[in-house]
């Protein structure tokens, strides 16, 4: 809980001690093995997590593969967008990639505590506005960026991330096939 405390409290230092209190006694704790699937395509998720020990991995099936859409360590808010904002069936699986361990909010619980107070309700828009920056960042640098300036991004981001991530994963996420991968990574 303390790393969940330390998260919440950096998005939003001067949130009042009473309603930090208030929103960590919301959460639920659990804890899930290597490669569960937590949110299959399809299906709905209500919740928000919080990754406190592991990895996870967001992706879809296009043309018979597998394409990661996203990857996260300890330390990451992350759920199913339109399953946890609109209640609809999530386009993305989201599966562990370690034994992991999170916290997890429901969509309700998450309603109930920003109509109770409006720092409680920000804390919520910093996350959220948090999100969308990364978002954000992911799509331009796409836009903008090449293979080798993604891969060193990633690197300057979440340097253990190669240790403990297959670069198949790796190269699905930065967009390049894991030869192109493999190139950049012999160029360092």
């Amino acid at each position: 809980m303390h790393t969940l405390q330390n998260k919440l409290t950096s998005l939003y230092p001067e949130m009042s001690r009473p309603d930090l209190q208030l929103v960590l006694k919301k959460w639920d704790v659990a804890t899930y093995p290597r490669h569960h699937v937590l949110v299959r395509e399809g299906e709905y998720s209500p919740y928000l997590y919080y990754l406190a020990m592991g990895a996870v991995r967001t992706y879809y099936h296009k043309l018979d593969k597998e394409v990661t859409e996203w990857l996260a360590l300890e330390g990451t808010f992350f759920t199913s967008s339109l399953g946890f904002y609109r209640n609809l069936p999530s386009r993305l699986a989201i599966a562990f990639l370690e034994p992991s361990k999170v916290f997890l909010l429901h969509r309700d619980q998450m309603e109930a505590l920003c109509s109770h107070a409006h720092g409680i309700e920000r804390l919520f828009r910093k996350l959220l506005i948090e999100h969308l920056l990364v978002t954000q960042q992911r799509v331009d640098s796409f836009h903008f960026e090449t293979a080798q300036q993604r891969y060193e991004h990633l690197l300057e981001q979440n340097p253990s991330i190669i240790q403990r991530i297959p670069l198949s994963y790796i190269a699905s996420f930065l967009g390049m096939t894991q030869e192109t991968l493999s190139r950049i990574r012999n160029v360092r």
